[in-house]
């Protein structure tokens, strides 16, 4: 079906503008910003029907997603892990919506302890964590519905599991932190009025105490509120709950440090880094010494050590020292997991509390290893291994000989030996070599029809290591390509190579996927006509800037809960605090222009487009939908060719996490039944 044949819904255009450093910025459809109007509810409505009568109609889209409701039904474990006299994993029995916490005593049954598939009748409501107090006896767990990033918390005894006290409500961007059995440490922020939970910031984090059975209006403020007004606090206790640690920032790199000796009646928080210069965490306490993570002149990481009386920068010690690889660290059974990211892969070291090397974990093969931390007093640890051609596989630790055993293998019908994944280094723009994995089947024969899907983030310092999906199967099988190429802006070679996709310097991160496109098409992969691009949030901008910059060097495009308008993003929920990344439009003329010449909304001008989905949530209140419905309206306005521009919003989602099985699904079927459609290839079953 040609999409041209239809008619989008009719978007009414406002003549809305703002000014600049004497720059007249048009925003015509910034009506679509208010997600409460029946204006823009019917707006979503219409353009959901488009998309689904376009999707209906590709032959392939059902067996699509029969062919993946058929993949993704095998039980699927996490990692065990131990609270009290019990250990604990989750399972999904195969197409649950969530999965299901279970626990067992030593060779005992294993029972269900909490099931989030009961939250809800659609499976919309998920688990958003659960913390145990230190003896296991009790558990405070987070729900969110509908995938907000609001989260209720509910109290429980793990003996009969029978919730305790009130619910506390609106608890956001927070983690849960027992003092003793008496209760424990949570954030959050000043709910926005009712009825702009979307659009209203979330500005100044609070840091709050609260006491089992007590009212949550009577809980106490322990950090931030006016005297002290950060975006994000964040708290938790050492092991020995000695401490009480405060982080605090103003966006999402570097912090301050702030520490609170719980074993001294009246004892005062002290700072021990008082600017967000760089980022530390306090990862163990023994004895009074204090080991520090830090990247404090060590943009690649390392673990110091300092004494409690006196934890000034100044007098921290190297335990640890800087290297070349990145550096991630966890502790368990009294050691230090060293977790090191070698061209974006892993590489595990065990050193002691004195910072003496024991073992160099073997890995299976070259991937991604995570989930070494555990209790000091255990003695094993569980960790999980996956790439992109190797399902998740969980092994057991043994911390005293260094040796690792299969203890869960992966069900997933996928035969692991007939694909291969290998990296390459290809030059961007400026020369700077850019790593990418690129996986497909062994025999694959490049002829550049083969269908490919490129897909990157490049922001935040955040690290795209090798990880499987099980979704990519249907690409994969179909002799397609799968490409990830590590970005500046992320954090694969450290804070540096972070820095270098930041604020002036964001077009960085543009260039290197550019680069990634043509060296695929260059090198036989695949042509224009078989590429698609994929990205979400900071990688949905990343898609949104290639839909701008070069729309002549893909087929489909697919943009997901993107940031896509750089110049008020920061206007809505906790956006000002990427400013560190993006820069805003009121920081200077220079970051202005440089900010309104990439913005993918304002960017967008007549051109022929490739064909594009973009795909958003109604309840993302971290990348408001706002985004992704201006940015869909404009380019429907603006698209001179035939590909279809098309927007789908998924109902009782938020920006990702806590999706129902069910919902994944769906998604990941119209996403492959749009990029086969519009690369002109049908699907083999």
């Amino acid at each position: 079906m040609d999409i041209k044949t239809q008619s989008y819904p009719r978007t009414a255009k406002g003549i809305i503008t703002d000014t600049y450093f004497e720059t007249v910025v048009a925003d015509p459809y910034r009506w679509l910003e208010d997600d409460t109007s029946a204006a823009t509810k019917n707006w979503v409505q219409e353009e959901n029907k488009v998309t689904q009568d376009y999707l209906h109609q590709i032959p392939f889209r059902d067996k699509i997603r029969q062919k993946l409701e058929k993949l993704w039904n095998y039980e699927k474990f996490s990692a065990p892990f131990k609270e009290g006299k019990y250990t604990y994993f989750y399972k999904n029995d195969g197409l649950q919506n969530q999965p299901v916490l279970y626990r067992q005593l030593e060779n005992g049954e294993p029972e269900v302890f909490l099931d989030p598939n009961t939250f809800s009748a659609d499976g919309t409501t998920s688990l958003g964590g659960i913390s145990f107090s230190k003896d296991g006896s009790l558990a405070a767990y987070q729900i969110s519905e509908g995938g907000s990033d609001w989260r209720k918390v509910i109290v429980l005894k793990t003996s009969d599991k029978n919730s305790i006290g009130e619910t506390l409500a609106d608890v956001k961007f927070s983690g849960l932190a027992w003092k003793g059995n008496e209760g424990f440490y949570y954030s959050s922020y000043e709910k926005p009025k009712e009825g702009s939970q979307l659009a209203g910031l979330t500005q100044y984090h609070q840091l709050f105490y609260h006491k089992l059975n007590t009212s949550q209006s009577t809980d106490q403020l322990i950090f931030g509120g006016e005297t002290t007004k950060r975006r994000y606090i964040g708290a938790y206790l050492t092991e020995d709950e000695r401490f009480l640690v405060i982080s605090a920032a103003e966006g999402t790199t570097g912090n301050e440090l702030y520490f609170q000796d719980l074993t001294k009646p009246n004892s005062g928080i002290k700072t021990i880094v008082g600017n967000f210069d760089s980022h530390q965490e306090i990862i163990e306490n023994v004895d009074g010494k204090l080991f520090v993570f830090t990247n404090l002149n060590a943009p690649n990481y390392k673990l110091v050590t300092v004494d409690v009386a006196d934890p000034k920068p100044e007098n921290w010690q190297d335990l640890i020292p800087e290297t070349e690889n990145v550096l991630d660290v966890a502790t368990g059974g009294g050691k230090i997991f060293a977790e090191y990211l070698k061209d974006a892969t892993s590489m595990i070291l065990q050193y002691d509390n004195a910072g003496k090397l024991e073992h160099q974990i073997l890995l299976p093969a070259v991937g991604t290893a995570g989930g070494f931390g555990t209790k000091k007093e255990e003695r094993e640890t569980y960790y999980t291994f996956t790439s992109y051609v190797y399902p998740p596989t969980i092994f057991k630790y043994n911390i005293a000989s260094g040796k690792s055993e299969l203890y869960k293998k992966s069900g997933v019908a996928f035969a692991s030996e007939k694909y291969e994944s290998k990296q390459v280094f290809y030059p961007s723009k400026d020369g700077t070599k850019i790593p990418m994995l690129i996986t497909h089947k062994k025999d694959t024969v490049f002829n550049g029809k083969n269908p490919t899907l490129l897909y990157a983030y490049g922001g935040f310092g955040v690290s795209l290591t090798p990880a499987f999906s099980t979704s990519n199967i249907i690409l994969l099988e179909q002799g397609g390509v799968y490409a990830v190429p590590n970005l500046r802006g992320g954090g694969e070679y450290g804070e540096n190579w972070h820095l270098a996709g930041t604020k002036l310097n964001k077009q960085n991160v543009f260039d290197d996927f550019i680069a990634a496109a043509e060296y695929l098409i260059q090198n036989n992969y695949t042509s224009k006509d078989y590429l698609a691009v994929s990205g979400g949030s900071n990688g949905g901008l990343l898609v949104g800037a290639m839909l701008t910059q070069r729309p002549d060097l893909f087929a489909v495009a697919l943009p997901a809960v993107g940031v896509l308008d750089m110049l008020r993003y920061h206007k809505f929920t906790a956006g000002a605090g990427w400013a560190y990344d993006y820069g805003t439009a009121e920081d200077s003329e220079e970051m202005f222009d440089y900010l309104y010449k990439y913005s993918p909304y304002h960017a967008l001008k007549s051109a022929d487009y490739p064909a594009t989905m973009v795909t958003t949530a109604d309840h993302d209140d971290r990348v408001v939908p706002a985004h992704s419905f201006k940015f869909a309206a404009r380019l429907q306005e603006f698209q001179q060719g035939n590909a279809p521009v098309l927007i789908r919003v998924e109902t009782k989602a938020g920006h990702g996490a806590g999706r129902s099985t069910a919902q994944i699904i769906g998604q990941e079927a119209d996403k492959w039944a749009f990029m086969f459609k519009n690369m002109n290839l049908g699907w083999k079953e």
